[in-house]
């Protein structure tokens, strides 16, 4: 009950304070103040809670898929472009068959400019800016599921330290802290 005021305002929260980069993110501080609030005043036990959250975690990630897929989509269109730019780029070469081979030339390889500047930008721009944005997706879930894993730990009775031990094993290797460095961590917060 001492944190219902923080949980209610967390921009005026001395404890949310403490965490900028968690308070930057408004999908993670959103979460864990409506299951704060959740769990501090509601009835619900450790199982509603957690489908509950799998039901958001998974609205979340569908959500964030909609740019993803329409950004592959364009992607993937890219290609088509370049090709219609180069037919039409033909059928205006077609129309020039009595110029000199030289100034034929020109027009032929105008026209498969808007081939390959169709494949260049689906190729090597599009397509990997929404690989990007799904490895983002990714991330931000697997940010929630973190949270999920250690709130209920604690809403199960586990000791804030084995909470976060939960929480960090649900982590991307590449991300995960080891025990050590998050002990570390843990000492420098306190003797600060």
């Amino acid at each position: 009950m001492s944190i219902e005021a923080d949980v209610d305002a967390p921009d005026k929260s001395p404890i949310f304070a403490k965490y900028p980069r968690v308070c930057s993110d408004h999908h993670v501080v959103e979460f864990l103040t409506d299951y704060l609030r959740i769990m501090v005043g509601g009835n619900l036990n450790a199982m509603e809670i957690e489908n509950l959250m799998d039901s958001e975690i998974d609205t979340h990630h569908q959500e964030g898929e909609i740019p993803v897929r329409a950004i592959a989509n364009m992607g993937d269109g890219m290609p088509a472009f370049g090709i219609v730019a180069a037919v039409m780029g033909v059928v205006h070469t077609m129309g020039s068959v009595g110029l000199p081979p030289a100034e034929l030339g020109r027009l032929i390889a105008a026209a498969l400019v808007g081939t390959f500047l169709g494949i260049l930008l689906g190729y090597g721009f599009v397509g990997p800016l929404s690989v990007l944005l799904e490895h983002k997706l990714a991330e931000s879930t697997k940010m929630l599921q973190c949270m999920k894993v250690t709130l209920l730990a604690s809403l199960n009775g586990y000791a804030p330290q084995v909470a976060v031990e939960f929480g960090r094993k649900v982590l991307y290797s590449t991300e995960r802290p080891s025990f050590s460095e998050l002990e570390n961590q843990v000492k420098r917060r306190k003797s600060s």
